[in-house]
Order: C-alpha cells, then sequence, then structure tokens
C-alpha cells in the first residue's frame, strides 16, 4: 500500500479533461481545447482554440477556492460554446434555420428558473411547509440537502431515457476511457482505451454531488449565523442568501476533488467520491469505437505540435469532464 501512495504522489498533475457534445467531445489540456465531431455523413470535424485560464494571469484568482469559482465559470462558457459548434455541425438541418434570439433568450431563462425552482426552492419549501423543519439549521440543511440529491439524480436518470441524451452519455463515457488512456501513459488508440472503465473519479458528475454535499455544510453554517442574528429567517431570506453562495460552495469543492486526485487511497476521500462514481452509472455509458476514435481525435488536436512530448507518460489529470 505504501509503495502505491508512494507512486501515486510521484506522478505528475495535468488539466487535462473535457466534456461531450452533440456527437462529439471537447478535450481541453493546457493553453488550449478541442472538439471533434462526427457529422452526418461520418466526416469528423475539429475545432481548435488557444486558451489561457484567468487562473494563470492574475494573483486573485489563482487562490485556493476562488480558483475553483473562476474554473467553474470558464468551464461553463466553453462548455456552451461547444455544444453549439457540435450543433451546427451534428445537426446542419437545424442551422439552416434563421435562429431566434428571443426563442433562445426565454429557453435558457426557463432552465435557469426550472434549475433553481427543482434543486432550490422545491426542496426548501418541502422542509419548510410540509416537514415543518425551520428552526434549526442543521436539520434543515440536511433534509432539504437529501431532497436536493434525490431531486438530482431522479431527474439525472429521466433525461438518460431520452435517445439524444443517451448518446451524450456514450460519448461522456468515451471521454472518461480516453483521459484515462492518457493518463496510463499507454499508446492513445482505440483498442486500448476501451479497456478502461467509464467512470472517472474527477468527474464533472462526481464534482457536482460534491458540491450538493458541501452545500448541506456551508449553508447550515450561514442559517447558524442568520438564526443567532436575526433570529427566525423565512424561506425567501434563505433563497436570497443561498444563491449568491453557490459559487463559494464550487470552490469548496473545486478544491475537495483537487485533493482526491492525490489522496486516492484515503478511506474518507474514496468515500466521498464513492456516491459520484455511482452516479455516473446514469451519466457515463459504454461508447463504440467511433466514438472513442473521436474522442481521441480531440485530444490529439488539442495538444496540437505538443503531442509526442506529452503523450507516453504517466499523469494524474485533474479536471475531468
Amino acid at each position: 500500500m505504501i509503495k502505491n501512495i508512494l507512486l501515486l504522489l510521484m506522478k505528475p498533475t495535468i488539466l487535462v479533461g473535457g466534456q461531450a457534445v452533440i456527437e462529439g467531445v471537447m478535450m481541453r489540456v493546457p493553453g488550449a481545447y478541442a472538439t471533434a465531431v462526427r457529422d452526418p455523413e461520418g466526416k469528423v470535424h475539429f475545432d481548435r482554440h488557444n486558451f489561457v485560464s484567468i487562473t494563470e494571469k492574475s494573483n486573485f484568482w489563482v487562490k485556493p477556492i476562488f480558483r475553483g469559482m473562476a474554473g467553474l465559470y470558464e468551464a461553463m462558457k466553453m462548455g456552451m460554446a461547444t455544444l453549439q459548434w457540435s450543433a451546427d455541425i451534428a445537426l446542419p438541418e437545424e442551422n439552416n434555420k434563421k435562429p431566434n434570439k428571443f426563442m433562445e433568450f426565454l429557453s435558457s431563462l426557463f432552465a435557469i428558473l426550472l434549475a433553481i425552482s427543482l434543486f432550490m426552492i422545491a426542496p426548501m419549501w418541502i422542509t419548510t411547509k410540509i416537514l415543518d423543519f425551520d428552526k434549526e439549521a442543521l436539520a434543515f440543511n440536511l433534509i432539504s440537502g437529501a431532497f436536493r440529491i434525490t431531486f438530482f439524480v431522479i431527474y439525472i436518470f429521466l433525461i438518460s431515457l431520452m435517445k439524444d441524451v443517451s448518446r451524450l452519455f456514450q460519448y461522456h463515457g468515451a471521454e472518461h476511457r480516453v483521459v484515462y488512456n492518457f493518463e496510463s501513459g499507454e499508446k492513445l488508440k482505440v483498442k486500448n482505451a476501451q479497456n478502461y472503465p467509464t467512470q472517472h473519479p474527477r468527474c464533472g458528475t462526481s464534482f457536482m454531488f460534491i458540491v450538493l454535499l458541501s452545500a448541506i455544510i456551508v449553508f447550515s453554517l450561514i442559517d447558524t449565523f442568520l438564526i443567532y442574528i436575526i433570529g427566525d429567517i423565512s424561506l425567501l431570506i434563505r433563497l436570497m442568501v443561498h444563491l449568491p453562495m453557490i459559487p463559494f460552495v464550487a470552490g469548496i469543492s473545486y478544491e475537495v476533488i483537487k485533493i482526491t486526485a492525490r489522496k486516492e487511497n484515503n478511506f474518507l476521500f474514496r468515500l466521498l467520491r464513492t456516491p459520484g462514481l455511482w452516479l455516473q452509472n446514469i451519466t457515463t455509458q459504454k461508447p463504440d469505437d467511433g466514438m472513442v476514435e473521436v474522442a481521441i481525435i480531440a485530444l490529439k488536436e488539442a495538444f496540437g505540435e505538443n503531442y509526442d512530448e506529452m503523450t507516453g507518460k504517466e499523469y494524474i489529470a485533474e479536471a475531468i469532464g
């Protein structure tokens, strides 16, 4: 066991990861990211961009917790842009339609309101109005947090039943297998990648689960302080205080995930990442060879001319989509 820990500590960490997009995969590496997508005729298109994170340009955003907040924002912005590009390639018939900016705005607004209603308002309302747990900060947040996690799991399961989402989750599995292949130092090829699991401990799904757990602790501390200062707090006050704290919770969760990259043999951190790995049985599915091929192309294009220099060594990938 001690030998395994020493070998783990000797492996360099590297920012490699990405996300599944429509009929493809986006891969991010130090200094760049690339997206590879297969069109309806079977041709693979790719799009590469140089990218320097704000955490590399600012002394403030590189600090713990704040780097996680910045990273989350950048990942969301990058993810939306690559998702739109993949749609243009994979769904050309949709691309030919004239875009309706107002309808796109309404769709985005509806998605945000749905997320707030389902994962914030509903758990708080049930805990407060039905179960009448609003006086004790820890009890309230344990119960509402349990509802939030339950709703999240149910939501993920229900959307996984949709055909398009199921293919997206297959590409998610392809992304993980290729990253595992890269981490191992083995030659990047479809046959090698297909030998690895689709679940990865530093996946975005695991990150989301850590966010949900961290929220229980952070929100309990905040509510304890508010109750001490002003007495009873209403559902509206809780919502107005908790919502702006989500980026802070995400920053804390990022640090937890970062630590687990180096503490894979620690019982506590293995316990923390286990629910996220279970949840990946839904959010990742077995990819076919063509999907893995696309993920490999995305990673190769992301590295560009540095590909040969960066491969063939063992790494620990810090960021997985």
